[in-house]
């Protein structure tokens, strides 16, 4: 096994027995303890705390080896195929919009773009499907900036919370968070689950706006605003099943 350097508080960590399979290390200040989870890429990443040696990660993994290749194993089973590409609609639940997805042509490279309610037109003949997925994804970040940042300012005016901005992102593995300086970042990909969960999510970061950590305080504040949060929680953290294969996939 062996551990290298991949950026700013990130290592990237590659199992000798499966090139294929990617583990990333992620170093996170609010971590107390280190962690692991399968994501339904088949992608591993273990979360740490800051400071951690190498060492630690590599007798971490190997305690929890037996654990790991049992998950990636369930994951490869309940693969799901690819979705068609380019699909025909887009449902984004969160917000109750359905898009249908006209193939525009037209030179340039590929954009995609509102031209009537409910029609997206993806537009541009330049370059192929990677392109294409690549401006499908600009157009679903943008709709998340509009939709999930309005939905987090009228949570946050509704219970009384405050924050100092929102940052919304297409991320693999986080579907929020909160730094100490009040932003709160959230996943694009929040659209394609049910209004329920989102808002859950929602009061989950703004919760941490007052408790920084994942105390009984923190859970007690969350329950006040959201008491079927439990439910809720272990809903999102199945939610990437609902995610579309082309937020993130690079093949039909």
């Amino acid at each position: 096994m062996k551990l290298f350097d991949a950026g700013v508080s990130q290592l990237a960590l590659w199992s000798d027995r499966d090139a294929a399979g990617e583990w990333v290390v992620r170093e996170s200040r609010r971590a107390r303890r280190l962690t692991v989870r399968v994501l339904l890429s088949g992608r591993v990443e273990v979360v740490v705390p800051p400071r951690v040696s190498a060492r630690q990660v590599q007798r971490f993994v190997e305690q929890h080896r037996e654990w790991i290749e049992r998950k990636r194993l369930e994951v490869r089973r309940h693969a799901r195929p690819p979705d068609p590409f380019p699909p025909q609609q887009i449902e984004l639940p969160a917000c109750g919009e359905v898009w249908r997805v006209h193939l525009a042509g037209g030179p340039g490279r590929p954009r995609a773009r509102a031209t009537a309610p409910g029609l997206l037109s993806l537009c541009g003949t330049s370059g192929g499907p990677r392109e294409m997925r690549q401006a499908l994804r600009a157009w679903l970040l943008e709709r998340g900036r509009v939709v999930l940042g309005e939905a987090l300012a009228s949570c946050a005016r509704e219970l009384g919370f405050e924050y100092a901005r929102v940052s919304v992102r297409r991320q693999r593995s986080r579907w929020g968070s909160c730094s100490v300086r009040g932003t709160i970042s959230l996943n694009c990909c929040l659209l394609f689950q049910r209004p329920e969960v989102v808002r859950y999510l929602l009061i989950h970061e703004l919760a941490h706006t007052r408790h920084m950590n994942h105390s009984r305080r923190f859970w007690q504040c969350v329950a006040r605003y959201c008491p079927d949060y439990r439910a809720l929680d272990r809903e999102l953290l199945d939610g990437w099943r609902r995610v579309p294969s082309w937020v993130f996939g690079e093949h039909p």
